[in-house]
């Protein structure tokens, strides 16, 4: 009878318990951890249903309209760092890296790290998703089967609008470029003159290739994907959104997820539902299932946590993109680095209150492009951001009035690393670590990704404007002097992925089945986030993370996913194997799980 009693309080109101300590709300349909990038589209399409009620519980503050770091694109920068806006995640000392610790920033704040990044908005290559589907289990998330998702998506306003590659009807509306700039323009010489080719659209037929970049900015705001899905619904009357709302672990009955416990409003809390979506991204996902049990028995038992399922997968196959300013100094007036002076800001911040337009109504992301690092190569390893300003993210200048740079990095290390709880204590961060340079692939590829950007910009067209480089600087020529000024100067370009990484239940690594987004062997609980991601993709991860929660959608509803869309794209070497799913293909998933093994 006392259980019969409970269960009625569950569904139909919350109560304290008996000693004070706890309160129960009410039980929902769906509970939402994380109103970051994958939770807010998941709460928006889940809460379609208006039988459905969800809950989302978001531990970072709201993304209200007056915080303009948020919202005003050049401010960007700001909240990296500020305890107010990012988490502060830290990796453990690197060994590769002369035991630094690498920072990494993550949104603190509704929307998540989509209401602090770049704005760049990036798909990946299409052979990513290739790749993907050659994984078992895998075969629906080949590019055919994403590329409707992707289309479901957007509104690519400055995509050709019959490409069936793009969409034009979507919440996430993308503007381009514009980088008309004269340094821009000297920039597309420059790699045409290097021997590169442009391209229209990277994120349509031919990602191989220079071009205008795909923003999520619009009107000269930043549009983050609490603004283009979270707060257009907010009304609905069956979803309630909680901000500052810090989840400590999973509720079980047996093998079955059933709710979640929180803290709020000074507060400890337990919400009861039929369906738990973690949406926490590549860190906090796995620590939130550590901490609840699910994990590594190892890792579990040296942290103090009861053990309820033995997933050894969870937290490992860390992935991630490291990148370096390759900065020159620029001798006419043409660059943007006289907008980054204390003097100026006040009235630039003026202009975009009252127009949203202006210096500070673009992130200067414009383009950039992506390239192969040597002839063997199938398709792009290389990405490259060209900035009109030389700036790192912490704010720190060059010692000129003018400069420009390249944001250049590999796609696709193999090195993988995880991210482990140290104790049962949900407030300590967990331990991380990325292992980059760790590997002989890793270390040719840095190598060869400086050695390509110095022949991007070492020609006439930039010479124009450029009297040298100043960092790494020409002093730095051989092999190991790029290793180690990498090693003393790359930062991450914060992204996190892959640590609970969709797969057949028969991989014993796998944490999540790809075809309902539910965690292996535990009912009631799924993931979408990029935790899910078996390999990094090709570029910024954000719009991939909403792809995959476009599509989760549908199948935690249990709807039937998108038709396929069979769309040819760019093949630079279609006679190489890869295409065919051939052994280019199968070397680099070979290797993936070797390490994963």
């Amino acid at each position: 009878m006392q259980d019969q009693f409970r269960a009625l309080q569950q569904r139909f109101g919350g109560k304290h318990d008996t000693e004070g300590e706890v309160v129960e709300d009410r039980r929902r349909d769906v509970v939402i951890v994380g109103g970051g990038s994958a939770g807010s589209v998941l709460a928006n399409r889940l809460s379609e249903d208006s039988n459905t009620d969800v809950l989302v519980l978001e531990a970072g503050r709201m993304d209200s309209l007056w915080d303009l770091f948020i919202h005003m694109p050049a401010a960007f920068s700001f909240p990296i760092g500020n305890k107010h806006y990012d988490w502060g995640y830290e990796s453990e000392p690197e060994p590769e890296m002369n035991g630094r610790r690498i920072y990494h920033a993550r949104g603190k704040v509704l929307g998540g790290s989509s209401s602090v990044n770049g704005m760049i908005f990036q798909r990946g290559n299409p052979m990513d998703y290739e790749k993907w589907g050659a994984l078992p289990g895998m075969e629906h998330w080949d590019y055919k089967h994403v590329l409707p998702y992707f289309n479901k998506m957007e509104t690519a306003l400055g995509a050709d609008p019959e490409d069936p590659r793009r969409g034009h009807n979507g919440p996430l509306k993308l503007t381009r470029g514009p980088a008309t700039s004269p340094l821009f323009q000297a920039f597309f010489r420059s790699v045409q003159e290097a021997g590169y080719n442009l391209t229209n659209d990277v994120n349509g037929y031919r990602q191989e290739g220079f071009a205008p970049f795909d923003r999520n900015i619009l009107g000269g705001k930043r549009l983050s994907a609490a603004r283009a899905y979270l707060h257009p619904v907010m009304d609905r009357k069956n979803l309630d959104v909680r901000t500052r709302a810090f989840t400590t672990r999973v509720l079980f009955e047996g093998d079955k997820a059933v709710g979640v416990e929180y803290e709020w409003k000074g507060k400890k809390r337990r919400v009861y539902a039929d369906k738990v979506i973690l949406c926490g991204g590549a860190f906090n996902t796995p620590q939130l299932l550590q901490l609840s049990g699910i994990g590594d028995k190892d890792v579990l038992e040296k942290a103090g946590v009861e053990v309820k399922k033995h997933l050894p997968g969870v937290g490992e196959n860390l992935q991630d993109h490291l990148e370096v300013y390759v900065q020159y100094n620029v001798t006419q007036p043409v660059s943007s680095q006289p907008y980054l002076k204390m003097w100026r800001r006040p009235f630039i911040g003026l202009q975009w209150l009252l127009s949203k337009k202006g210096p500070v109504a673009s992130s200067h992301f414009e383009a950039g492009g992506f390239a192969r690092s040597n002839d063997d190569e199938a398709y792009p390893n290389l990405m490259f951001h060209f900035l009109p300003m030389a700036v790192r993210y912490d704010g720190t200048v060059i010692d000129s009035p003018h400069g420009f740079q390249f944001h250049v990095g590999p796609m696709y290390s193999d090195t993988l690393g995880h991210v482990h709880i140290k104790s049962a204590d949900p407030k300590e961060k967990p331990e991380i670590i990325f292992n980059y340079l760790a590997t002989d692939q890793d270390r040719r590829e840095w190598v060869e990704a400086v050695r390509v950007s110095r022949r991007l910009l070492d020609t006439k067209a930039m010479k124009e404007y450029t009297d040298g480089e100043i960092s790494p600087g020409m002093d730095v020529q051989s092999d190991e002097e790029i290793l180690e000024w990498v090693r003393n100067d790359a930062e991450t370009a914060l992204h996190p992925s892959c640590t609970a990484k969709m797969g057949s239940a028969e991989d014993e690594m796998a944490v999540v089945d790809p075809e309902t987004m539910q965690v292996h062997g535990v009912d009631g609980l799924y993931v979408c986030d990029a935790s899910v991601m078996p390999i990094i993709t090709n570029g910024n991860i954000y719009a991939p993370v909403i792809m995959m929660a476009e599509k989760a959608a549908d199948l935690i509803r249990g709807r039937k996913p998108l038709d396929p869309i069979d769309a040819p794209f760019y093949q630079a070497k279609k006679d190489m194997p890869l295409y065919a799913e051939g052994e280019r293909v199968r070397d680099h998933v070979e290797r993936i799980e070797g390490a994963w093994h």
